[in-house]
């Protein structure tokens, strides 16, 4: 009987460590928005607050771990790129959002990651609202920059809570 009971224990053991790991700490969040990036009149328009747009969107998800001491988190957009839905619904174009994420800490040198990346339209699917007809949709439309914006800071707050 107890025999069967170690593989479970070790089990546990060898999980506890990871369940209970704290959870990294976020001091600051700062996006940076090149708008030479940005490829077309639309996206420009629609882009205009992106910065802060997104800085909340990371905020946000991130508001139970927001301290004094932490990483700082820090998005620079390098690449906007909206197409319309015809040439999108087709693969014939490209709707994308580029950008280089940075994390460091200022008192911890080992806790350090910088990454690309890339959020297209197969990201932000989820994030349309049910029913939403994508084909028919307009990449200028809140409700697309929204889930762009939402698919992008997801990306982030997977990657920094792994």
């Amino acid at each position: 009987m107890f025999k069967s009971l170690i593989p479970s224990a070790l089990l546990v053991l060898a999980l506890a460590p990871a369940a209970l790991a704290e959870p990294v700490m976020v001091k600051s969040i700062d996006v940076l928005v090149d708008m030479t990036a940005v490829t077309n009149a639309a996206a420009a328009t629609r882009f205009a607050t992106f910065e802060g747009d997104l800085e909340n969107a990371l905020t946000a998800r991130l508001v139970d771990r927001i301290a004094e001491e932490g990483v700082n988190v820090i998005v620079d957009i390098s690449e906007v790129e909206l197409s319309n839905s015809f040439t999108e619904a087709r693969g014939l174009a490209d709707t994308r959002l580029v950008g280089t994420v940075k994390i460091t800490d200022l008192t911890n040198n080992s806790n350090y990651d910088a990454y690309e990346l890339t959020v297209d339209v197969n990201s932000e699917v989820p994030f349309f609202p049910v029913g939403t007809d994508v084909v028919t949709l307009p990449v200028t439309s809140e409700v697309y920059y929204n889930a762009m914006i939402a698919a992008f800071a997801n990306a982030v707050v997977i990657r920094l809570t792994q």
